[in-house]
């Protein structure tokens, strides 16, 4: 009975070297890869390999229009901006968000847009104009077509008298233009995509 129990003991402790020593084995591959990926990664600095919480965010890429986002337009401003870009979507004539377009023209791009069956929209590249206008790169994207152009909008000040005779500053955003190319199938939009020809978008449409 004690040399049953005695080599019981003894497969007890052969099993337990064997895993400490895959364990060891697993350990010093784990450290050599590390140490491969440092060296791969040259004299990289950390601080650039793992970006701070404060650093700017980073936006989706759109193929054809670039960077998505507000960029560098007023948080109120790319708001709007969407609000315009669903009212579009929806195709509706009297959609609330299209109210500050001239009839006419909502009807034209409203035309325009319909032709691709559109069934989703992007918006990017917001930026200041010279002028005061904010402009937004866009694009309307059906199943085998898509449309892109740029948007403008504008932040209107107005004065406001009321009845005691008191003036205050009122603040809205209104349309104030939008440039639509025509209609290109996706691999014309592709082969002419700003994105991969590195081209300032602002240049690259007008």
């Amino acid at each position: 009975m004690r040399g049953i129990n005695a080599v019981f003991l003894i497969l007890i402790l052969l099993a337990a070297q064997q895993a400490a020593a895959q364990q060891g084995a697993q350990h010093s591959e784990n450290n050599t890869a590390i140490e491969m990926n440092r060296q791969s990664r040259g004299s990289i600095p950390e601080a650039l390999l793992r970006p701070n919480r404060s650093e700017t965010p980073r936006y989706p890429i759109d193929t054809v229009i670039g960077e998505l986002g507000r960029g560098e337009a007023p948080e109120g401003g790319y708001v709007f901006a969407n609000s315009i870009c669903e009212g579009l979507l929806s195709g509706e004539m009297n959609h609330r968000a299209l109210s500050s377009i001239n009839s006419s023209f909502r009807e034209s791009y409203l035309s325009m847009i319909d032709i691709i069956n559109p069934l989703s929209y992007r918006i990017g590249g917001g930026r200041e104009e010279a002028d005061g206008a904010i402009s937004f790169l866009v694009r309307f994207i059906g199943r085998d077509h898509g449309i892109t152009g740029e948007l403008y909008i504008r932040l209107i000040r107005e004065i406001v008298e009321n009845a005691a005779e008191e003036q205050t500053e009122r603040t809205y955003w209104k349309f104030d233009d939008l440039l639509l190319e025509e209609a290109k199938n996706k691999e014309i939009e592709q082969k002419e995509s700003i994105y991969l020809n590195d081209f300032n978008p602002y240049e690259r449409f007008f």
